[in-house]
This record gives structure tokens, sequence and C-alpha cells, in this order.
């Protein structure tokens, strides 16, 4: 498994702008195809963006044109950065690293746009 931390949500109105964070505590973090997800509550967790380890990203319908996600692999980092915020994107954002059988999740860290 590989240990991963996000970092960088907050509160922010609507319109505004957030970037997230997820550090891997493995080296090999280059070998990992990396997403993020998100869960709003009483909703079920959701895929947000994703990013293999050759760099070609996928996005959900409603985040295109406002979200990219990308990645260092040189810091062990996958990044989020979230534009044109409204208040249905408030939800726990998650990090996860996928190779075969492996499927690590981070902690999460909360987002909250107001209106």
């Amino acid at each position: 498994q590989v240990q991963l931390v996000e970092s960088g949500g907050g509160l922010v109105q609507a319109g505004g702008s957030l970037r997230l964070s997820c550090v891997a505590s493995r080296s090999t973090f280059s070998i990992y195809d990396m997403a993020w997800y998100r869960q709003a509550p009483g909703k079920q967790r959701e895929l947000v963006a994703s990013i293999t380890t050759g760099g070609t990203t996928n996005y959900a319908d409603f985040v295109k044109g406002r979200f990219t996600i990308s990645r260092n692999n040189a810091k062990n980092t996958v990044y989020l950065q979230m534009n044109g915020l409204v208040p249905e994107d408030t939800a726990v954002y998650y990090c996860n690293a996928k190779r075969g059988w492996i499927d690590s999740w981070g902690q999460g860290t909360q987002v909250t746009v107001s209106s």
C-alpha cells in the first residue's frame, strides 16, 4: 500500500479557487495511476478527475473546464486545481492511487463553497 496525505481544502466563496495537494509516501509514485474523488453528505463517492502514469487525464463532466489535475513525480505529489467553485462542489475530496491490486486512499480534505 501507499500512504496518501491530502491538504489544501478549506472554505471559499462561490467563484473562488483552491488547489488540493496529495503527497504519496512511496518514492515509486510515478508507477501509480492517481485520481481525485469526492463525497458530499448523503451521496456516494464519485470520481472527479484522474491522471495515468503517462499523464493522460480524465474529468467528470461536472468539472470539465473548471478543474485541472496534474502530477509532479519528482515531488510524489498529485494536484487538483479547482477554479470557478460552486456550492455543489462542497464535499470531502479524497486522493486515490491504483496499481494492480493496490488501491490506496487518503484521509480526505474538506472543501466548502459558500454561496
